[in-house]
């Protein structure tokens, strides 16, 4: 059972921002205190799956080969790419750009993961899409299905920074469910949990923000 608070914010948040006509995005701005950002060990980096999804279609790009690649193709993905592929995109950084910012998720088989570092590292690093591994124990089916409703909170250095818990469309009750899943991950992230919370805010894209810490 969601928390009636967050449910009932969500339900002002909603009510309060003009309609639009465009889906806007539903974030959260997370304000944190009391922590040397400049220490890795006190950063938020989490892979979240929200139990409700993103409210949206994610584009998925996979690195695969043969079974796997026509696996991934079959399941959903909007792009399967090869080995001669990665080295293509390697060479061509523009392509390899338009390619990381157009796609929301990237997978890739293990054996593929070094060359992919080495010549894809400096495109997908800094915009927090290197691949997630596909090892050979996992579905890559079922990877990608997970991977559609995960999100990727990454605070960094810096104590304020934005994710995206769902779309304005969406039901008050799963929007606040992806709250109250992302905000739980968050505190137990933290070292002192929700006294590193300096404040959290629920706001759409072009609406009002409503305070929930």
């Amino acid at each position: 059972m969601v928390e009636e608070t967050i449910l009932n914010m969500v339900k002002e948040l909603i009510e309060g921002s003009p309609e639009r006509k465009f889906s806007e995005s539903v974030d959260l701005a997370i304000n944190l205190k009391n922590l040397d950002m400049s220490q890795p060990k006190n950063r938020v980096d989490e892979e979240i799956i929200l139990p409700n999804g993103r409210g949206k279609t994610l584009k998925i790009a996979v690195f695969a080969k043969g079974e796997v690649g026509l696996n991934a193709k079959e399941a959903g993905s909007d792009y399967v790419f090869s080995e001669e592929d990665i080295k293509e995109l390697g060479e061509d950084k523009s392509k390899a750009r338009s390619l990381a910012n157009e796609c929301d998720f990237f997978i890739a088989e293990v054996q593929y993961m070094p060359l992919i570092g080495k010549t894809l590292g400096t495109v997908l690093g800094p915009r927090g899409k290197m691949p997630v591994p596909l090892t050979p124990d996992r579905n890559v089916a079922d990877l990608i299905n997970t991977t559609k409703n995960s999100i990727r909170i990454r605070s960094k250095d810096r104590l304020t920074f934005h994710v995206s818990v769902g779309r304005r469309d969406m039901d008050a009750d799963k929007l606040a469910e992806n709250i109250e899943t992302v905000m739980n991950r968050v505190e137990q992230a933290l070292e002192k949990g929700k006294h590193n919370l300096k404040s959290v805010y629920v706001t759409t894209t072009m609406g009002k923000s409503v305070r929930l810490v």
